[in-house]
């Protein structure tokens, strides 16, 4: 005669864990997109100052309407 013991106490745990690591999973990708957004919309924000400038008030800060892109972008592209 075969005996067969199911333990549902570690079977409801091990579901909990999986669902608590899918969701851990979704909040942290969710972060990355926000972060992401963030980031983009900050430097479109600095580039729509810099472009209400004048040309002369670019040229007090040594830039060119032109080197505006290169101005905001500067720490990721070394450029």
């Amino acid at each position: 005669m075969a005996t067969q013991t199911t333990n549902l106490h570690h079977t409801a745990i091990d579901t909990r864990a999986r669902l608590m690591a899918r969701i851990d999973a979704f909040f942290a990708t969710l972060g990355q997109g926000i972060n992401a957004y963030m980031h983009r919309k900050s430097r479109m924000d600095e580039i729509e100052a810099l472009n209400a400038l004048s040309d002369a008030e670019l040229a007090k800060l040594g830039i060119t309407r032109n080197d505006i892109p290169r101005h905001v972008f500067r720490d990721m592209f070394y450029i």
